[in-house]
């Protein structure tokens, strides 16, 4: 009977999985799907979204891959964040965690007075949940800026390459 409870458990927690993950790297298709998406607001400054399931870092960094990308298609060298908003939970990726509950209650009934307690231990599955970054960027040609929020382009695509 435990053998059957584990496989009935790994089971599920595979088709958890498989329901929803970050998609392949790319564009957005279409209204609420995965993937990059960008607006420009002037010249030299771009909105850049990425939209998918799972823990925010992964999704974190596609949205700086798709800002170094723009840079270089533009003809730039480095950007800058001027501002950042992630969208997403710590703990989007979903999975399995333990849960335990505690009760107490009681009544009244003809004279006599009852009271009890009760504990339920459990296992919640959870699959991903959606995550979004979109950062506001800043182009900019030549020597990169010695701040924190700077990137150089060709660093982040050589780091960060899909695949």
């Amino acid at each position: 009977m435990k053998r059957l409870i584990t496989i009935a458990l790994v089971a599920s927690t595979a088709a958890l999985a498989a329901c929803a993950s970050l998609a392949p790297y790319g564009p957005q298709r279409g209204p609420g799907g995965q993937g990059f998406a960008e607006q420009r607001i002037e010249s030299d400054r771009y909105r850049v979204t990425y939209n998918g399931v799972g823990a925010p870092g992964p999704v974190a960094d596609r949205a700086l891959l798709r800002a170094a990308q723009l840079t270089t298609d533009q003809g730039y060298d480095w950007f800058e964040v001027t501002q950042r908003y992630i969208d997403g939970r710590p703990d989007s990726a979903g999975g399995v965690r333990p849960t335990v509950g505690v009760g107490f209650g009681s009544s009244n009934y003809g004279g006599w007075r009852t009271s009890g307690s009760s504990v339920g231990v459990g296992l919640n599955f959870s699959g991903p949940s959606p995550t979004s970054t979109t950062l506001e960027v800043r182009l900019g040609r030549g020597q990169r800026p010695d701040r924190p929020e700077a990137y150089d382009a060709r660093e982040i695509q050589r780091s960060l390459r899909p695949g």
